[in-house]
């Protein structure tokens, strides 16, 4: 049997970035050839990834990149905060970004076929899963290539914003970035917003002017002033600006000679299901099993 020395496992840790453990077993395995070894600990890697490929991601940062009047959003998930600490998966997320906006994929697929450092991201992406021993996954991604001027603001790494602008001061489009981060608007103007959403209201309201026992054309005028609330408080232009809430929006903009294109806003994890799980009954699950044993 070869003789597997310390020099020879921290030699394949730093070819592969693999756990030491990881490396030591393959090179036993190998029989202490580097070549073979690695191979192994690709097959390894490959195995954990798919192992972990069924858990659910609803943790993860949101990565922004600009270059000129291109840019992306992205949102990148994880299964526990902890990982969104860590730098390689933090300059993976990043690196996604800068994919996607010089790229040009068409869909997640895509931005994984795409080429970084001479792999795939998408090999990128399996590797460190199986280093770290935790699924990730790239959601969803927008790129920006309009010829008009681009800004992004990003509140910590949980959520992210990008804005289309026209305008002299670049302040005042982060200043709306900002602003759409903490009011979370749905659309730019309200007739931009989503039918299914104004159906909603329109039900809600339809049931509570019901219950009011008001006559029916009071009724009716309750319903179409609830929806029309509810349009000016979920639409960027109509919101009252965070800095200065004696104006809206739109009115902050026009002072300012600056129009706002589009924008596109990623909460992480924003509708993932994300599993609840009870750790006392975990506990109390293994101290049975132990018993049993």
């Amino acid at each position: 049997m070869a003789t597997i020395t310390a020099a020879m496992v921290g030699e394949l840790r730093a070819k592969t970035d693999a756990p030491m453990m990881e490396c030591k077993k393959a090179l036993t395995e190998a029989g202490g050839d580097p070549v073979k070894a690695e191979e192994i600990l690709r097959v390894k890697l490959g195995s954990k990834a798919s192992k972990a490929s069924s858990r659910v991601t609803a943790e993860g940062v949101v990565a922004a990149y600009i270059k000129g009047n291109v840019g992306a959003l992205i949102e990148v998930n994880c299964e526990t905060d902890f990982v969104t600490k860590n730098d390689d998966f933090l300059k993976l997320a990043s690196d996604a970004a800068r994919l996607v906006a010089e790229g040009n994929p068409a869909d997640i697929a895509a931005l994984g076929a795409l080429d970084l450092d001479g792999q795939t991201l998408e090999q990128q992406r399996t590797t460190l899963v199986g280093r770290i021993g935790e699924n990730m996954s790239f959601r969803r991604f927008k790129r920006f290539d309009n010829g008009t001027k681009l800004v992004s603001y990003l509140h910590g790494t949980r959520i992210g914003v990008m804005v289309e602008y026209e305008g002299e001061q670049e302040q005042v489009a982060k200043d709306v970035a900002m602003h759409i981060a903490a009011m979370k608007p749905v659309s730019l103007s309200s007739d931009a917003v989503p039918a299914e959403l104004i159906e909603r209201e329109r039900s809600v309201a339809t049931l509570k002017a019901a219950e009011s026992g008001k006559p029916a054309d009071i009724a009716t005028k309750m319903v179409e002033g609830s929806v029309q609330k509810f349009l000016k408080e979920v639409s960027l232009l109509n919101q009252p600006f965070v800095k200065n809430d004696k104006q809206t929006v739109e009115q902050m903009l026009k002072a300012n000679n600056t129009t706002i294109k589009s924008f596109v806003m990623f909460i992480v994890g924003e509708g993932i299901e994300k599993k609840q799980d009870d750790f006392a009954a975990e506990v109390a699950a293994q101290v049975a099993a132990a018993k049993q044993a």
